[in-house]
């Protein structure tokens, strides 16, 4: 089985990658900058560039697509790389004939929907951000590529994936790196899953969102971000911040990078 991953050098990716190797499984790695990684496949190049992809994608099983800006950027960057480049990695993925695709979306597609317990996966698009903006346009181009051409494509909409929380929010938007590589495993491996949304977080104490989209395709969460939480010191969110999914981001300026 052959996995691409596109943004192979970010973050997120760079936790993946020793997750997600396995016997058996040969890793192609695309990305601008092109990560180092003994045993992989690697390719330098820009998921906006349909010769890239289209090389990129050449005897792939499935794509797990990461590339793109992981943040707020100018409109006309984040419609370029994340947009665009999504439509034409699904392209090139499906001349090339690749049967499923990952596609990693975000909590800030949903930004400005209330906080409550267990928020369902599919909830309707309410972005904070045009980073948002750029998430709730990749799932409805995920959706367009398997009603059109029968591609299994799961979209994850990813809380925060670092190696620990990132501040009071964190710690229920928390997916850990172990936790990650066991929802990507399952997102590679479910028999025709058809199109998904799920939620890509742990089972966290402070946990809002549902997880029953993503059990349902074989997840399972051994992590909690509440044992980070005596480490960390910030003030709890307020106002907006605390009402709505997107915390800070509902308030911060668009269209400039954070």
């Amino acid at each position: 089985m052959r996995v691409l991953i596109t943004g192979a050098a970010g973050g997120v990716a760079t936790l993946l990658r020793p997750r997600l190797r396995q016997a058996g499984r040969t890793l192609r790695l695309l990305d601008l900058a092109g990560p180092h990684a003994d045993g992989d496949e690697v390719l330098n190049g820009s998921v906006t560039d349909p010769e890239v992809m289209a090389v990129a994608c050449h005897d792939v099983d499935a794509v797990v697509h990461l590339g793109g800006h992981s943040r707020e950027n100018s409109w006309a960057q984040t419609a370029e790389v994340n947009i665009t480049g999504t439509q034409v990695v699904l392209d090139a993925a499906r001349t090339a004939g690749v049967s499923r695709v990952i596609l990693a979306s975000s909590n800030h597609a949903v930004g400005f929907r209330e906080v409550t317990e267990d928020l369902p996966a599919d909830s309707t698009p309410r972005p904070d951000t045009f980073y948002g903006v750029s998430k709730a346009a990749i799932e409805a181009l995920g959706s367009l590529y398997h009603s059109r051409f029968g591609m299994d494509v799961v979209c994850i909409r990813i809380g925060s994936c670092f190696e620990r929380p990132p501040g009071v929010r964190g710690l229920a938007t928390w997916l850990s790196p172990d936790d990650a590589g066991r929802l990507f495993e399952a997102c590679l491996t479910f028999p025709s899953p058809g199109y998904r949304i799920i939620w890509g977080v742990s089972d966290n104490t402070r946990r809002i969102y549902s997880l029953a989209e993503a059990e349902a395709l074989g997840y399972k969460s051994f992590d909690d971000a509440e044992k980070f939480a005596d480490e960390i010191t910030a003030a709890a969110p307020t106002g907006d911040a605390a009402r709505y999914v997107g915390g800070p981001f509902t308030t911060t300026p668009l269209g400039i990078p954070n």
